[in-house]
C-alpha cells in the first residue's frame, strides 16, 4: 500500500498541469472576448474553465496536506493564496468589466503576472511580503 507522500509527483504534476491548462483557458477566452467571439457562448467555454479551476483547488489543498503545509499558518503558502486571489479578482475585472479596452488588457497582464508571482513563491517556498 502507497503512503500518502508517495502520491506527491502526481498530485504535483497534476496541480502543475492543471495551472498551465487554467492560464491557456484564461488567455484563449480573453483573446475570443476581445474579438466578441460567439464561441464564448457555447456551453463547454462557460463550463470547462469552472471545472478546471475547481480540480486546481483539489489538487492545491491536496498538496497541502500532503507536504503539511498550510495557509495562515505558513507565510508563503499564505502568501500564494492570497496571489490566487488576486489574480482571480483581476481576472473577472478583465473577463467582466464594462470598461475600455486598455483597462481590460491593463487587468489580463496583470492577472498573469500575479500567477506568475504565485509560481516564484511556490517554487521557493519563500514569502515576500508576508516574510517576517
Amino acid at each position: 500500500m502507497e503512503t500518502i507522500n508517495s502520491l506527491y509527483p502526481v498530485v504535483k504534476h497534476l496541480h502543475l498541469t492543471l495551472i498551465a491548462v487554467s492560464v491557456l483557458f484564461f488567455t484563449v477566452r480573453f483573446i475570443l472576448k476581445l474579438k466578441g467571439s460567439a464561441v464564448l457562448d457555447k456551453k463547454v467555454m462557460r463550463i470547462a474553465p469552472h471545472i478546471v479551476d475547481t480540480l486546481l483547488l483539489l489538487s492545491g489543498l491536496a498538496l497541502a496536506f500532503i507536504i503539511k503545509q498550510y495557509p495562515f499558518v505558513d507565510p508563503w503558502l499564505t502568501e500564494k493564496v492570497l496571489a490566487v486571489v488576486a489574480y482571480i479578482l483581476l481576472g473577472v475585472m478583465a473577463m467582466k468589466s464594462n470598461r475600455n479596452i486598455f483597462f481590460r488588457v491593463f487587468a489580463f497582464l496583470g492577472a498573469i503576472a500575479w500567477v506568475v508571482y504565485a509560481a516564484k513563491i511556490a517554487m521557493f517556498k519563500q514569502a515576500i511580503i508576508l516574510a517576517s
